[in-house]
């Protein structure tokens, strides 16, 4: 019998599975993945198709060489190990098996295609097969939806996966905090997720904290 002692425990790398999708909105998913590493983390990345258009679109890169815009993006991550991106249709992929340890899973920003297709348990590639993954070993998941208006449709199924524990956080940037930049908005709703992760950070002004 193999027993997991705390220094093994203690060992183990923290990993937290990231997925972009082609929801408006990709600097947030990318802003994430910055804090996630500061923070110490490994990351496992996956990006939808239409989440590479978007970063195309929004954030002008070169997604016709994926992997030199990733390491463009973070320098270092990739050659240190830090980040490990899996093309969406390796669904042989680690973050496929339920037997992967790791944190959890978020999805910033997250399509309402892709909403649709993990509410109803279509696991057609590996950024749905491994959302999935987390639903069935009770793993936390946390998905931010980026549309308006919304019909009905999507908030059954934002309703569906909140009865089965997802914590829906969308991306709706409040103003209390007094914003003056672009950067303090992206800030707020990736430091509203990183709340949902249970992880410290200092990105925005809470409600009620003095002035600095």
């Amino acid at each position: 019998m193999v027993t997991v002692t705390e220094q093994d425990k203690a060992e183990e790398p923290r990993r937290w599975v990231v997925g972009i999708t082609g929801a408006s909105g990709a600097i947030y998913g990318i802003t994430l993945c910055r804090q996630l590493l500061t923070a110490g983390f490994h990351l496992h990345l996956v990006v939808s198709d239409a989440g590479w258009r978007v970063l195309k679109e929004e954030l002008g890169w070169d997604v016709s060489h994926r992997m030199a815009s990733l390491e463009e993006a973070f320098p270092g991550a990739m050659a240190e190990g830090a980040i490990t991106y899996h093309p969406l249709n390796d669904i042989g992929a680690s973050i496929a098996s339920g037997s992967f340890r790791c944190e959890g899973m978020a999805i910033m920003p997250c399509s309402m295609g892709t909403l649709s297709a993990i509410a109803n348990g279509a696991s057609t590639n590996l950024l749905t097969r491994a959302a999935d993954v987390m639903l069935k070993e009770w793993r936390p998941l946390l998905i931010v939806p980026r549309e308006t208006p919304l019909h009905a449709i999507h908030l059954e199924n934002m309703l569906k996966l909140a009865r089965l524990g997802v914590r829906i956080i969308p991306a709706m940037p409040a103003f209390y905090n007094g914003p003056q930049t672009l950067e303090d908005i992206v800030h707020f709703m990736v430091g509203k997720v990183m709340d949902g992760m249970g992880i410290h950070h200092n990105l925005y002004k809470r409600w009620g904290q003095p002035n600095e």
